[in-house]
Parts: C-alpha cells; sequence; structure tokens
C-alpha cells in the first residue's frame, strides 16, 4: 500500500509501484484535468507539483511517491493564484483548444512562486518544458505577465 497526500488530502492505492503517477490520478482517483500528451516527459500535459517541484507526471512511478505531496490543477483551482492566472490566460487569449492549459498553468505557478516578476525571456524560459499546437506562445506568455502583475504579492 501507498500513502501520500493529493490535493490536501492522505489517500492510499494498492496499485503496482511500477504504475505511471499519471494514470493513477486519471484512473483511480478521477482527476483528469492532468492530461496526457506525448507520455515521454516532453511536453508537459502532465505537470503535477510534486513536493512542491514541478514534475512531468508521465515519468513518475508511483512506487516513488509514498509520502510525497502531490498537487494537481484541481487541487489549486480555489487558489487567489489560480483565479489571477485564469483571468489572466482568458484576457489575453491564451487558451485555444486548452488540452496544454491545465500544465502550462501549472508551470506558470511554479515560475511565478520562484520569480513573481519574470522577464518575458524568462516567462518562456519557464514555460519551456511546456508544448502548445494551437496559440504560438505569444499569448501564453501575455497571460502569465499580466499574471504576475494582477497577482503582485501573491506570488
Amino acid at each position: 500500500m501507498i500513502k501520500f497526500t493529493l490535493n490536501g488530502r492522505t489517500v492510499e492505492t494498492d496499485a503496482p509501484a511500477t504504475a505511471r503517477l499519471l494514470d493513477l490520478l486519471r484512473d483511480e482517483f478521477d482527476l483528469i484535468g492532468t492530461k496526457e500528451g506525448c507520455g515521454e516527459g516532453e511536453c508537459g500535459a502532465c505537470s503535477v507539483f510534486v513536493n512542491n517541484l514541478l514534475q512531468n507526471s508521465c515519468l513518475i512511478p508511483i512506487g516513488s511517491i509514498a509520502g510525497a505531496d502531490i498537487h494537481t490543477i484541481e487541487g489549486i483551482t480555489e487558489t487567489e493564484q489560480f483565479k489571477i492566472l485564469d483571468e489572466s490566460y482568458s484576457i489575453a487569449g491564451g487558451v485555444q483548444c486548452g488540452y496544454c492549459i491545465p500544465g502550462m498553468i501549472m508551470a506558470s505557478a511554479a515560475l511565478l512562486s520562484k520569480n513573481p516578476h519574470p522577464s518575458e525571456a524568462e516567462i518562456r524560459e519557464g514555460i519551456s518544458g511546456n508544448l502548445c499546437r494551437c496559440t504560438g506562445y505569444n499569448m501564453i506568455v501575455e497571460g502569465i505577465n499580466l499574471a504576475a502583475k494582477k497577482g503582485d504579492g501573491l506570488w
């Protein structure tokens, strides 16, 4: 039995230790906001926080998360930081098909928590592990820049 914290709640699973965290989140806990894109850690669609570090859940065997603190996109939607990111992405037109957005939001939150006033180059580097095939990144970068300004003092 593997025990860990998921979005602030202690949970357990008897899934095989080699199962991917991504599959566990989606299949056992119905947290489908975390997406599978490439399944190889290249696209960032499956980004989650593991002990406050941005990680690709498709690369994490659940045997390695015993005792860890995991947060998914569902776990951050009630925060003020999420509300500002959501509004800022919307204003900037940073969401088109939406498939990459949960991972982009997680990467944005990780970036702004470390650097509340990033330059455009730092924003682009901060989301460089996340792929978007719709927006061409400019509107996402604009959304993160807007969130940094609107959320001044929150990050």
